[in-house]
């Protein structure tokens, strides 16, 4: 039977680093680990909640097959009254597994399906491709918001706005790890017992709200001139994702090219994908989110106009150096305005990197597999009334 709670409480302290930049690094390939950026103190009202996985979890790869596995665990912080996240640090205990991590936040009205779906699982968490993996956690019974990313090179990224993501008591944090096994060729390879550090403050009424508004485009990239295989197909590439992860991820490919107005997949190394602001907001930060084949990202706002501005711009991206950026200074944002994320991606590193250099060629859509390609600007905004 899963853990009720997956996590337990350690003492507080201090590990979190500085939200600097991405340095562009040059050809990514194996995890380098985490940064050694130095600690940053409690500001005034703040506090740090550190917990940690119960016991160490060894990753498998799912039923269709693969090298990777998306495991969901359920922390309990325990809140007894409203308070804002203000920061968020993730720290794997085995970087050679992990590939990234999403800590999402379960309102109380989603917290009962988390917990039913927690204890109706074997073992440590659940299973979970795509999301959180639970299906009863609708808006209206209170949906997981995404609160923060992990990824190698992240670290704690601090605002000197007053604003964090609300946690209402009873609240619940689901933090989805996803494991990369490509260096055992999907094999059992060592566990890993992950911790997470909140750092919380009670605000005040003038505390804004942070809200994660995801930009993603479709990766539709063919197979290097010089390489030949089934999986240069894309229908046998989809196919193959749907195997590996199910039906919603492997939908994911043709509803992207749907959702961003193509009239069909345009294969190439740069793909892109208009977003329309839904609401008024303020923009922070973002994070450009690829795999192993990306080589850059870019967020622009109101491109092609007199207003354009670039509000994310990793011109060398590396796998290894991943950060949330913060804008020079916020920006407003609202209907009429327009996002736009670009990713490029080159096929001719397949050969290069050890991960990827044994695996059969293939035409690579969105999957979530570390062989697989995403193409995602993850940006922190908050709401605003006018």
């Amino acid at each position: 039977m899963a853990l009720a709670t997956a996590f337990a409480a350690v003492a507080c302290g201090s590990n979190a680093g500085n939200g600097a930049a991405p340095v562009p690094t040059g050809l990514h390939g194996a995890h380098a680990g985490e940064s050694a950026a130095p600690p940053q103190p409690l500001r005034a009202g703040e506090r740090f909640v550190d917990l940690k996985m119960a016991e160490a979890y060894t990753p498998k790869p799912p039923e269709g097959g693969g090298t990777d596995e998306y495991r969901c665990q359920v922390i309990d912080p325990g809140l007894t009254r409203t308070v804002f996240l203000t920061g968020t640090q993730v720290t794997p205990e085995n970087v050679a597994l992990a590939h990234h991590a999403i800590v999402y936040a379960v309102p109380p009205g989603g917290a009962a399906a988390v917990r039913e779906q927690d204890a109706k699982t074997p073992g440590l968490g659940w299973q979970c491709f795509g999301g959180t993996g639970v299906d009863g956690a609708e808006v209206e019974k209170g949906e997981a918001a995404w609160v923060d990313t992990w990824a190698p090179g992240a670290t704690e990224t601090l605002f000197t706005e007053d604003a964090g993501f609300k946690l209402e008591p009873g609240s619940l944090i689901v933090l989805q790890m996803h494991y990369n096994l490509l260096a055992t060729d999907g094999k059992p390879a060592g566990s890993d017992r992950s911790a997470v550090r909140l750092r919380l403050t009670d605000g005040t009424p003038q505390t804004r709200e942070f809200e994660t508004l995801p930009l993603d485009a479709p990766t539709d990239l063919p197979c290097a001139a010089d390489e030949s295989g089934p999986l240069c197909d894309r229908a046998a590439s989809i196919a193959d994702v749907t195997k590996r992860f199910g039906e919603d991820v492997g939908g994911t490919a043709d509803r992207q090219v749907q959702e961003c107005g193509q009239s069909g997949p345009k294969p190439g190394d740069v793909q892109t994908c208009d977003h329309e602001v839904p609401a008024p907001m303020t923009l922070f930060a973002g994070f450009g989110h690829m795999h192993l084949l990306g080589r850059a990202i870019k967020v622009e706002l109101n491109p092609g106009t007199p207003n354009a501005k670039v509000v994310l711009d990793m011109p060398q991206f590396d796998f290894d150096n991943q950060r949330l950026v913060k804008l020079p200074s916020p920006v407003e944002i609202g209907p009429g305005d327009t996002l736009r994320v670009t990713c490029t991606h080159d096929a001719g590193l397949r050969k290069r990197l050890p991960q990827l250099s044994k695996l059969p060629p293939r035409y690579v859509v969105w999957g979530d597999g570390t062989s697989d390609e995403m193409c995602t600007g993850i940006m922190t905004v908050s709401p605003r009334k006018s």
